[in-house]
């Protein structure tokens, strides 16, 4: 097992001069001391600034801004798509009165198309579309109803599509939305599924109607899992809208089905395009779903880890029961990607802010460059982006 993670690490050095030249320097060094935390958009603390989740960066590409969903109401369910130059601080509004599912995943917005584009879904006059905001000239393009945004890649055009988990119509299957062109194809299929795992999808799904739910495609493009929602209400701001189970992974590139779990914790690509790191310290081999344990770190409670970009390092949030503090306590803690050290980067009380039915939680994740670490904070009366910074050099207000 250590055997299989410490040849995944050599690899990412391989694909890494700057790595490889140093192979015993400290990939936590950076983050031991001097690191830097402030709240993204300081002026106005009259809103929740929220970021959309830990399987989607911020930061643009070009690490020039930062993306983000605000909401003056109480529960976070009403609101704009906002964007903030990380030097100057100036904010514009890319999308004005929009109403999302929870103060979880906001409107999912997320930077497409190298950071030329934001797309992220949200419900109009009863609608549920995917809207697609071109940044040079701000115009607004809905490009699909009666469907969600899963999560795409920043650099790519294209983005997958689901049905409503509570009421997907006849939206059941993955759809793929190439969102230059507004062209639209379905590239995973309920039936093929039922087909490919029959024991699995009599198990985990049953006999009640499902549908294809929170599709993540990788890296590459070439790749995508995502889990199964079963309708059982028709409110979408109730824990009672679906039952949700399973993780499905499937090639893209090759048109089969990788493996399927029973279980979806919180998973996330790795840079790799092939690794999937999940909750409970797990990393899965999307070729064949094996799984190895990260054994050498503490147990984390509600986290949601994701990889830095160069793969060396690893973040999560978790509560911090185990670390001395209260359930109502979160953390952010980086690792070193092979699970042998930690270091918990901030603490704070996560018990208020949004009061939506689904409460916001950090989400870290990090830049681009990996250089910043986002995470939403809910220690006051509003839910608040903040971000924490190596190197010394930042915006805004500091503490």
């Amino acid at each position: 097992m250590k055997l299989r993670l410490l040849c995944l690490a050599l690899a990412w050095c391989a694909l890494c001069p700057a790595i490889a030249a140093e192979p015993a320097a400290d990939p936590l060094a950076a983050w031991r001391s001097g690191v830097r935390i402030h709240v993204v958009s300081p002026e106005d603390t009259e809103r929740h600034t929220i970021h959309s989740y830990f399987n989607t960066c911020p930061e643009s590409p070009d690490g020039r801004s930062v993306l983000f969903f605000a909401s003056g109401t109480s529960e976070g369910h009403h609101g704009e798509v906002c964007v903030r130059d990380r030097i100057s601080g100036q904010e514009r509004i890319l999308a004005h009165d929009l109403y999302v599912e929870d103060a979880h995943r906001v409107a999912c917005q997320q930077w497409i198309s190298g950071g030329k584009r934001v797309a992220f879904h949200s419900e109009r006059d009863g609608d549920w579309c995917v809207t697609v905001v071109d940044l040079d000239t701000g115009a607004e393009r809905i490009l699909t109803h009666g469907q969600m945004a899963g999560w795409g890649q920043p650099n790519a055009d294209l983005l997958p599509l689901y049905g409503p988990h509570w009421n997907p119509g006849t939206h059941r299957d993955l759809d793929l939305l190439n969102v230059v062109t507004g062209e639209k194809q379905t590239v995973v299929t309920v039936d093929a599924l039922k087909t490919a795992f029959p024991e699995w999808y009599d198990r985990v799904v049953g006999e009640n109607a499902a549908s294809i739910f929170f599709p993540i495609l990788s890296p590459d493009l070439k790749r995508v899992f995502f889990k199964m929602a079963t309708a059982l209400g028709d409110d979408p701001r109730s824990k009672t809208a679906s039952a949700r189970q399973g993780l499905v992974c499937y090639s893209l590139e090759e048109k089969r089905f990788l493996y399927a779990n029973d279980k979806w914790g919180h998973p996330s690509w790795q840079p790799d395009s092939r690794h999937i790191t999940e909750m409970g310290n797990l990393v899965y081999d999307s070729n064949d779903g094996n799984v190895e344990r990260l054994t050498d770190l503490p147990l984390f409670h509600g986290d949601h880890p994701s990889v830095s970009p160069d793969g060396r390092l690893r973040v999560t949030d978790t509560t911090l029961e185990n670390f001395g503090g209260k359930e109502s306590e979160w953390g952010v803690v980086v690792s070193d990607a092979l699970g042998k050290d930690y270091v918990i980067i901030d603490r704070f009380e996560n018990g208020r802010g949004a009061s939506s039915w689904r409460k916001s939680h950090p989400h870290p994740v990090f830049s681009p460059d990996g250089h910043r670490l986002y995470y939403n904070v809910s220690s006051g009366e509003w839910t608040q982006l903040q971000v924490a910074e190596i190197g010394g050099s930042s915006a805004g207000a500091v503490r």
